[in-house]
Formats: C-alpha cells, structure tokens, sequence
C-alpha cells in the first residue's frame, strides 16, 4: 500500500508532553466498527465496565533502560590534522538492541565520524567500541563498564529515551524516570517504553480484578526502531527492525484456555500484539515464543491471537499507525482520529488511548 494514504494532518497542540495525573483520567475512545455508534468518549478508569468477565488483559513487562548516552570518540593515528595523533568528537548514541551482556546495536549521530575500531568514552571507566557498522547509522557497540554491571553503568550515565516528539520540546527530567515506566516493568531491556500500559495504576488493576478481568504478562524488549520514520513510499518496501520477546509456556497456556472459554485476548499496546501474533498458529493458537520477531502489519493482514486492542494514538504514516489501521480498518481509524483530534484529545506516549475491536470487513 502507498504510505501516504496513512498520512493525516496533527495539530501540535495536541501532542502531549506530560501523562494525565492521575492515569486512569486520561481519556478513552472506544471504537466499533460497524456499530450504529462507532465512537464513544469514555475514560481509563471505564475499563472494568467496557470488557467482560473472562477477558484477559495482556500487558508488556518490559523494563526502559536510560538508553541515550553522549560521549567523545577518540581516534589513534589521523594523519589529516596537524601533527597527526588522536582526534575527538562528540557522538550520541541510543541503544536499540542488545546483543550480549554488555553488546548493543545503536543508533550514532553524527554516524559518519565513525569507523570500526573507534573507542567512545562515556565516563569514568564506561566506554565502547565500534565493533562494526551498517547503514543508515547503525552501529555495533561492545561496552567496557570498568568491571561494574553494565546496566550500573548505563544507570550512571545514560538518560530516558524520551520520543523524539517530546525531546524536541523539552529535555528529559527526573520526573519522567517515573512518568516513563509502567507500574509493570520487570524485565529490563527495553529503549522505549510500551506506553499502553502506561495508563494502568494500582487502584484501576485492583477494579479490573473485581470485574473479573485477569491479566497476563509477556515480554518484548522495545527497541528504537519503534519512532524511525517510514522512508519508503509503498509498506512493501519498508524494513521493520527485531526486537526480542518472549512468551513463557504457563502464559500461553492460560491465554489458550482463556479464549477456549469464552474470553476476550486484548493486547495491551502495539508492542503485545505484535508478539502475540508472532507467537500464533494458523489456527489462532498461541505457542510459547523466545527470540526476534520483526513482525510488520498492514492492512490485509488476518489477525490470529487477538480479539481487541488497547493503543495510544499513534504518528501519521508510522508502522503503528499502519497497524491499528489493519485492526479496525483504515477508513474507520482516519474517522476515529479525526474525532480524538476535533474533541481534543492528547496524542502519543504520554495522551491519551483507545480501545479498538476489529474490523468487521477483516478476515480473522
């Protein structure tokens, strides 16, 4: 499909900078397609009254790491300046996918002043080396963390990856170490946080417990990949990037006999339904799941594992934008987004959500 046709005009007013306080205010669009009322402004907080006895909320447990670091590379032997020897400049650096204990691959800016070899010096005793490099300003980093822990390190020195949408409007503070990571997070590894899950508090969790909803946790470590823009001008020529998840044997069990009797799976954010889906048979059963998935869903796509979704609102002509779409169908999410922005409501990682069912023009 032409990417363009995922494209929509954003008023920036509308993108939020902080989270609504508390959580569960934020807004909430119910969408419907097909319904004789296709759209309904609710709240967080109406979940317990939107799903049903025997649902399964299914959140991302997925822990954000201070993934962006600032540091001076250092270069033996340049012969160009004067009098040769080492040469410096500034680089940055975020983390998108951990390789090793201590190996990541990273975004770099400026990529060009980098070569294998290169040694980035972030702080005392917290360095890096080029291990390799790729196109369009990948970089494969092997950390030397002084003989600490590297997540030790990277907790002295690293900062939020905040959305390039909210860095460029402000700087990261230490509310948002916070603000940033759901109430869930266990597992670190993630560069982004799964900003669905965000909305969810002690008090909503404790609600949906006594409206019979269960939960269940997965893990997809969510990389930086998740805000790079779409290049290509038709989905088929876009590459999405891997990220690692996984889906313990118990929770895929429980997800099974949950559907088997009558429940509802409903993927809390992009990220949960990606690997759900990744993790599906043909026949719409979920197996237990360790590795990459590089999963891309556009419209056409036929859904297996989930019955509905729980999403923020998503950037014009991105893949998540593209994915929501093939959930509730084009037409019907450029409808729904035209409403959340005309009755103004809050955009991205830190606005508000939606709660999308399926097309019901969608195979399934």
């Amino acid at each position: 499909m032409r990417v363009d046709a995922f494209d929509f005009d954003l008023p920036a007013e509308r993108i939020a900078l902080r989270p609504s306080e508390p959580r569960e205010t934020a807004r909430l669009l119910a969408v419907t397609p097909g319904a004789s009322s296709e759209f309904a402004d609710r709240r967080i907080a109406d979940l317990p009254v939107l799903l049903r006895p025997g649902d399964v909320l299914v959140f991302n447990n997925t822990r954000v790491l201070p993934a962006q670091l600032e540091g001076s590379r250092s270069r033996e032997g340049n012969t160009s300046g004067a009098g040769g020897g080492a040469t410096a400049a500034r680089i940055g650096v975020t983390l998108h996918k951990r390789l090793g204990e201590a190996e990541w691959l990273a975004f770099a800016r400026p990529a060009k002043r980098l070569t294998k070899g290169d040694v980035i010096a972030f702080g005392e005793g917290f360095s890096a080396r080029v291990a390799a490099k790729t196109e369009g300003g990948e970089v494969a980093l092997a950390f030397d963390c002084g003989g600490r822990p590297f997540e030790a390190a990277l907790a002295e020195y690293g900062r939020m990856p905040l959305p390039p949408y909210i860095a460029q409007r402000r700087a990261a503070d230490a509310q948002d170490l916070n603000d940033y990571q759901t109430i869930f997070a266990a597992e670190p590894g993630a560069v982004a946080a799964p900003t669905a899950g965000l909305h969810f508090t002690a008090a909503l969790m404790g609600a949906l417990a006594d409206a019979r909803v269960s939960t269940a946790f997965l893990t997809l470590h969510v990389g930086a990949g998740t805000f790079l823009p779409v290049k290509a001008d038709d989905t088929d020529n876009h590459r999405m990037h891997a990220e690692w998840g996984e889906i313990d044997a118990a929770t895929a069990s429980a997800l099974n006999k949950a559907r088997a009797d009558g429940g509802r799976i409903i993927a809390v954010g992009t990220t949960a339904l990606r690997l759900l889906e990744s993790a599906a048979t043909e026949d719409g059963t979920i197996q237990p799941f360790s590795g990459d998935t590089a999963i891309f869903i556009t419209p056409g796509y036929r859904f297996r594992a989930v019955d509905m979704l729980f999403t923020n609102f998503h950037l014009p002509r991105s893949t998540l934008f593209m994915l929501v779409s093939a959930f509730s169908g084009l037409e019907t999410m450029q409808r729904a987004y035209s409403h959340a922005i005309a009755n103004e409501y809050r955009f991205y990682s830190y606005g508000d959500a939606c709660l999308l069912a399926p097309s019901t023009e969608g195979a399934r």
